[in-house]
């Protein structure tokens, strides 16, 4: 075998590089304030790392919702924003790159996906019927429940496994899919596939598990929808991971998984790379018909949907950007991805494989002395800002609320803390120091203590809850 010839930088000639595939242009100053300092502000805001202000935050790994940094055409396109209230241009030229990039012909805007799911499940959802998908989120749980629908949780068993290497951890378990659709013989709103599964881990679905549900839906003639705020990384993991895609280009893919289903629901906030937006987009018209004087009522005109001009301009363009090969293939694999395997090299349980907007912390195994009763996902969240001025989110007991029959905690399998990605935003330097704080997080893990409600809203209660340390 020929040893690989170095060149003058002491690098394989035929080694790959690493590198982000855009340049900084504009910056934004961030700064550690004083340890006391946290301590008093994370007390004074209840232990709830949502309630702090974004000037005490160091490394922000909220949320990747609305937080990526817009490139030099969507600034742009902000700058041609047709601010017309009605018949605006700007909403034709985001119209046609949805349309362009998903082949659905009806499009209704709207601020948010949230925007979206309160929308579509006021018309799609009767009182007690079951929306079956694989593992909800929090805002689409909730705005099933609150129309009295219920959602059934269809998810395969290996997302329960935080080390095991399954490549599609997202997908559905079609045996316990077609067994809730058979109970629920015309009682089923719709069925929900999210892409990729934020819940379990950012975990991506596989085309043949899209197909596949596909057969079985249109078995019990039932629409299948995508909840598709990250589509374009579960494309990219399909390219990866999947036999046979390997060749084929990210618009290729895109198209193939939507032509398996009736519309999706996208917050355009997540792939579309912008600060605010999102959209509903559907094949069928009549669908569209009846959806219209409802976003009307909640969102606004149908040809602005709660946005901007220059919201939807910035969203075109992203639609184009989000399914890139060379950016996805950075953040993907060469953030977030290294993020999780450092960790995981310093002991750190984490979800494996890494998802792809996220790193997931195991908080059952990161803090085995904190029941789920006490919160330690969110006690870890404070522990992450104490200790370094990081804010992460927890997704656990906290997140997933009371069971609306029993009024009782509802305690998940799985009992996590993510690690957020912003698009576009953080340097490896910035990840590097992540890795550090929770490393020495990690060394005195067994002094974290656990919460305890100070005060609980009844909805959505990780969003403003407050606590005090149980001592």
């Amino acid at each position: 075998m020929k040893k690989a010839e170095k060149n003058e930088m002491g690098i394989d000639d035929d080694a790959e590089i690493f590198a982000p595939p855009y340049k900084t242009k504009v910056v934004e100053e961030i700064c550690l304030i004083p340890k006391k300092e946290r301590i008093k502000k994370l007390k004074e805001n209840g232990f709830n790392v949502f309630n702090l202000d974004a000037e005490d935050i160091f490394i922000d790994l909220l949320t990747d919702s609305g937080t990526g940094a817009m490139s030099d055409k969507q600034w742009a396109g902000v700058m041609r924003g047709d601010e017309s209230y009605a018949g605006s241009k700007s909403f034709k030229r985001m119209k046609k790159a949805i349309q362009d990039i998903t082949g659905f012909k009806y499009v209704l805007p709207v601020h948010q996906g949230r925007g979206a799911e309160q929308v579509f499940d006021e018309l799609m959802i009767k009182a007690g019927q079951v929306v079956p998908g694989n593992a909800h989120f929090d805002t689409t749980k909730a705005h099933i429940e609150y129309v009295n629908g219920r959602a059934i949780d269809c998810t395969i068993a290996e997302t329960l496994d935080t080390e095991k290497h399954h490549p599609f951890k997202g997908n559905l378990n079609l045996q316990k899919l077609e067994k809730s659709l058979n109970e629920n013989k015309d009682n089923v709103a719709y069925v929900l596939i999210t892409i990729t599964c934020n819940t379990v881990g950012g975990q991506p679905v596989s085309m043949e598990n899209i197909k596949k549900t596909a057969e079985i839906v249109k078995k019990y003639n039932v629409l299948l929808f995508f909840d598709g705020a990250r589509f374009a990384e579960n494309a990219y993991f399909i390219k990866k991971r999947e036999q046979g895609y390997q060749k084929k280009t990210m618009r290729e893919i895109v198209k193939e998984m939507m032509d398996c289903v009736d519309g999706m629901l996208m917050s355009a906030k997540k792939d579309a790379i912008v600060n605010m937006g999102g959209f509903i987009a559907l094949r069928d018209g009549e669908i569209y018909k009846q959806l219209v004087p409802i976003a009307i009522l909640r969102e606004g005109f149908i040809t602005y949907g709660g946005m901007n001009g220059r919201d939807m301009e910035a969203l075109a363009q992203g639609m184009y950007e989000g399914i890139d090969e060379r950016y996805l293939e950075y953040y993907v694999d060469n953030q977030v991805g290294y993020l999780g395997e450092e960790l995981h090299k310093q002991g750190i349980p984490v979800i494996r494989p890494i998802g792809g907007h996220a790193v997931f912390i195991d908080v059952k195994k990161f803090l085995l002395h904190i029941p789920q009763s006490q919160f330690p996902s969110q006690a870890l969240c404070c522990e992450l800002y104490i200790e370094g001025g990081i804010r992460a989110v927890e997704i656990g007991t906290l997140l997933a609320g009371r069971n609306p029959d029993t009024g009782e905690n509802i305690y998940p399998e799985l009992e996590l803390l993510r690690l957020t990605i912003p698009r576009r935003v953080y340097s490896k330097d910035h990840l590097d120091y992540v890795v550090k704080v929770i490393t020495k997080v990690w060394k005195h893990r067994e002094s974290i203590k656990g919460l305890e409600f100070v005060y609980e809203p009844p909805i959505l209660r990780h969003f403003q809850a407050t606590f005090k340390r149980i001592e």
